[in-house]
């Protein structure tokens, strides 16, 4: 007689979370490889993580994806980080342990730089300064990588002048803080130009920000993918700048997140990415 495969839950935490993709894609692979299992979407207010964070235990979770604003306080939270996470100070996943202890690590870096590899393959890090615009969780996570990857100056720009400085002071002097008020200033000569604020996502404000600075040839990078072409992506395409979404991010730094907890690697098809494309606005 055959047992029913045991049913295995995760899912998002973050504020707000309606906007994600991520149960989309999830659910296409949990359905593709035959797994019982759900993720689902678990909108968590600022100050209410701690308590979300051990329900996961009591609910018998297999763990969850962090997002906007938790990320970096899930780091302080969790009972155990690898090194890479200790590094970033940033968990995006976590995993449930046998003995209900939480373990955190981040897979945006990854993510970030499939991505971009995937959009332009001779993308080289040391072809000129990156600006990237915030200093939350996401830069947090993307920056360490383009430092790996031998950025030579990384021009970060954010509202709260005192948060850049901190994650510059973390990383080292390659990474210069420019502030909020010369942010058009900061994009001359640069390669690179990296949006990792919610500024632009479906719901939000634009990203204000005038492109007349930026080279031409200058890869525009936008994290959110809600609408797939943010106000920033359409403005440097109709200038000529080539341009990378965010949408392959998500799906790159998901696959480690399914693994841990389902335990299958999946695979990034073209019918799952028209998938949640056909799912986005503003498309």
């Amino acid at each position: 007689m055959s047992h029913p495969q045991p049913f295995r839950a995760a899912g998002l935490l973050g504020w707000p979370v309606a906007h994600s993709r991520s149960r989309l894609l999830h659910l296409w692979w949990l359905r593709q490889y035959g797994i019982n299992g759900d993720y689902v979407p678990m909108p968590v207010r600022p100050g209410q993580l701690e308590v979300a964070l051990r329900g996961l235990i009591a609910l018998g979770f297999s763990g969850c994806n962090v997002t906007v604003p938790h990320k970096q306080e899930a780091a302080r939270l969790v009972d155990h980080l690898d090194p890479l996470a200790r590094r970033l100070e940033a968990v995006n996943l976590i995993r449930v342990g046998t003995d209900g202890s939480l373990f955190g690590t981040s897979t945006d870096g990854y993510g970030f730089m499939q991505n971009l590899r995937d959009v332009k393959s001779d993308w080289r890090a040391d072809a000129g300064p990156v600006v990237v615009m915030g200093a939350g969780g996401s830069a947090h996570s993307i920056l360490p990588s383009l430092l790996d990857e031998g950025a030579v100056e990384i021009r970060l720009v954010n509202r709260t002048r005192e948060r850049a400085e901190e994650l510059a002071a973390h990383l080292g002097p390659r990474v210069r803080v420019c502030a909020w008020s010369e942010r058009e200033e900061a994009l001359e000569g640069a390669s690179l130009l990296v949006n990792t604020t919610s500024l632009g996502m479906a719901g939000a404000a634009p990203l204000p920000l005038r492109l007349e600075a930026l080279p031409l040839d200058a890869l525009v990078y936008d994290l959110n993918y809600n609408p797939l072409c943010t106000p920033l992506l359409a403005a440097a395409a109709a200038r000529g700048n080539p341009v990378v979404d965010g949408l392959g991010m998500l799906l790159h730094q998901a696959r480690p997140s399914f693994q841990a907890w389902f335990d299958v690697l999946p695979d990034i098809t073209p019918e799952l990415r028209r998938a949640l494309e056909a799912s986005l606005e503003g498309k």
